[in-house]
């Protein structure tokens, strides 16, 4: 299976449980691994047989920016989910990132990943 890697799609959403969050809001970066077939699209150089990246980063985007959500599961399911809906791909990985995450020790990055399959 050919893949399309988008990483680094960055956005400030207001996702979490707690108040400030949903107030002040933060960045979230978003990768998604978009697992599709090539041939077509490579043996007519034509965009409609593969997936548009440019339009999957606004679609990620807007679910950032979109709907607050207590949890970054549900954000990954959301944006995976809208993804297969959008786009012929086979299956799709999605990793949140929150690196500004409320945690009380020292951290880098902390994230949620999710695959998803057409079905």
């Amino acid at each position: 299976m050919d893949r399309i890697t988008l990483t680094g799609v960055t956005a400030v959403g207001y996702h979490g449980v707690f108040d400030f969050e949903r107030r002040d809001g933060q960045p979230f970066v978003v990768d998604a691994v978009l697992h599709t077939d090539f041939t077509k699209a490579a043996q007519t150089d034509d965009l409609q047989y593969t997936a548009h990246y440019g339009e999957v980063a606004e679609l990620i985007t807007q679910h950032i920016e979109g709907e607050p959500l207590n949890l970054i599961e549900a954000l990954a399911v959301r944006i995976a989910e809208a993804i297969l809906a959008n786009y012929t791909v086979a299956a799709v990985d999605v990793t949140i990132h929150k690196p500004k995450a409320p945690i009380e020790v020292p951290f880098g990055d902390v994230t949620v990943s999710v695959h998803r399959e057409r079905s």
